[in-house]
């Protein structure tokens, strides 16, 4: 790429902008990586010169799922049409958590006019994403009985490090996702293979969750137990996984000659205590409950690939969302008098 890269004036210049900056040549190896985007990623730019995003370094996600570094690039987009546009996508930090961004992505040209790469310029877009999901799930509710520094006040409590929750009952919805086979799987696979397909698919995971207005509580091995206020919500992000990210992550699976994996999901409904659960020096906010547990057996019996749901979870959800369900079987438990119906997706 024919552009002043080494220049001290081109470094000090993009290097005092706050924001994120790269640049790709047509290959889309990064040449070019500003302070910005060290602080915002963890990466150095040592770290990521000569190399692409798909190479363990953002691997970014769009908000349904799909791995863009190894399908549908939106540089390659740019690069291709010459034309700039602007996105939101998932990157990951080097500590491996994934964060929201706002990214806007121009072609590079050079004298004549050839497009010989593309330069992106992103920022952080957590705090904006956090709000925009409280604002939608609660704000239209609560404004109608506080005043508006009262709403400031409990979002900032809500943010507030030193924020100790008190035990309390609520009713959330409950979902537990597992890989089918996953020991065969690990057994035929080597170790970066193995970290690589979870990630990939946590990954998916997380983002359709919380676009979904839900939480994922804990990865349990090869497992994501997650929870929703609602349970609309829960199985329209269930279903959204089933039906188009694990697919989607399929299908590039199979363009890389790599082995298709299958899941089970199971989601239940009901009361549980929620509170700090752990020790002095450790404690997770998360829910304990028979509700939990019962998630987690009904996921054990879903058809592979399929979401297993129990009455009380449908009982809760609209017309619109039941009829996404057929009735499966009952599931006998232990101390309960009366035995769980289920139900399962239809085809």
């Amino acid at each position: 790429m024919d552009f002043t890269a080494d220049d001290k004036l081109f470094h000090l210049t993009f290097d005092s902008i706050y924001d994120g900056v790269y640049i790709v040549d047509r290959e889309r190896k990064i040449v070019f990586w500003n302070k910005g985007a060290e602080k915002l990623t963890g990466y150095t730019a040592d770290e990521v010169r000569g190399h692409r995003c798909s190479e363990g370094i953002l691997n970014h996600i769009d908000a349904n799922g799909t791995l863009l570094c190894r399908n549908a690039c939106p540089i390659v987009e740019v690069m291709t049409t010459g034309i700039e546009n602007g996105y939101k996508v998932y990157p990951k930090h080097k500590n491996g958590k994934r964060f929201p961004v706002e990214t806007h992505i121009s072609p590079v040209r050079d004298a004549e006019g050839n497009i010989v790469g593309a330069i992106e310029v992103f920022r952080d877009a957590s705090v904006h994403e956090d709000y925009r999901i409280l604002q939608e799930k609660f704000n239209a509710l609560i404004k109608k009985y506080v005043s508006e520094q009262t709403m400031t006040e409990v979002i900032m409590r809500l943010h507030s490090e030193h924020t100790s929750f008190d035990p309390h009952l609520v009713d959330v919805t409950v979902m537990y996702l597992d890989i089918v086979q996953f020991t065969r799987f690990s057994e035929h696979h080597n170790p970066g293979q193995v970290i690589q397909m979870l990630n990939d698919l946590f990954g998916i995971c997380e983002v359709i969750t919380k676009e979904s207005l839900g939480d994922i509580d804990k990865f349990i091995g090869d497992a994501i137990m997650a929870v929703f206020a609602d349970a609309n919500d829960a199985i329209n992000s269930a279903l959204k996984i089933i039906s188009y990210g694990l697919p989607e992550m399929n299908r590039l699976r199979r363009e890389n000659n790599e082995q298709e994996i299958h899941i089970r999901i199971g989601i239940n409904s009901g009361i549980v205590l929620k509170g700090d659960i752990g020790t002095s020096d450790r404690k997770d906010l998360t829910i304990i409950g028979d509700p939990v547990n019962t998630a987690s057996r009904i996921e054990k019996l879903a058809p592979h690939d399929h979401i297993l749901v129990s009455e009380a979870t449908l009982s809760r959800c609209s017309d619109v969302t039941a009829s996404n369900f057929d009735f499966f079987h009952e599931l006998e438990i232990r101390g309960k008098s009366q035995p769980i119906k289920l139900f399962v997706n239809k085809e």
